[in-house]
């Protein structure tokens, strides 16, 4: 279920990460809607799927994430807004693992729209993601979601 950001939480999310380029191109889950049952690739990298909390398995879905909270980045290697973000976004990984309270709480995940695991390796890489990046080369993920422009946020209640 999609939920409505929580001042004292995501105050923080929202004065980290600016909203520049979230015009949609199709329709997104609405805000107190179900998210879509979608399957997305397990990661590779053994510390990303141990920050999931995820079994071993090739595909999971995103209510399988072991948190309260998930806040999902759809982005593109190729998004000029995407790359100008990356700092923030890195910044509010850093700031959410570092605090307590929140580590296990809340987790943040990156579905790289269009790109293929090379590229997402390349983003991951060239701005210093320290977090898991899924790649979505055929668009599926970025088609069940409302085809949103990028980057755009999803913050999802898993309790």
């Amino acid at each position: 279920m999609l939920i409505k950001p929580r001042r004292r939480l995501l105050t923080g999310v929202l004065a980290a990460v600016s909203i520049a380029g979230l015009a949609l191109a199709g329709e997104p889950p609405q805000v107190g809607s179900p998210f879509p049952s979608i399957l997305v690739p397990t990661p590779e990298d053994p510390p990303h799927k141990r920050y999931l909390g995820l079994p071993e398995k090739k595909s999971f879905n995103v209510s399988e994430v072991s948190a309260r909270v998930l806040i999902i980045e759809i982005f593109s290697m190729y998004c000029p807004f995407c790359q100008r973000e990356a700092p923030s976004v890195n910044k509010l990984f850093e700031t959410m693992n570092s605090e307590p309270t929140l580590r296990e709480k809340v987790k943040l995940l990156g579905i790289g729209a269009g790109n293929s695991n090379f590229e997402v390796e390349i983003f991951r890489n060239k701005f210093g993601v320290k977090f898991p990046l899924i790649p979505d080369p055929d668009y599926k993920l970025h088609k069940a979601l409302g085809e949103v422009r990028t980057p755009y946020f999803f913050v999802l209640s898993l309790s």
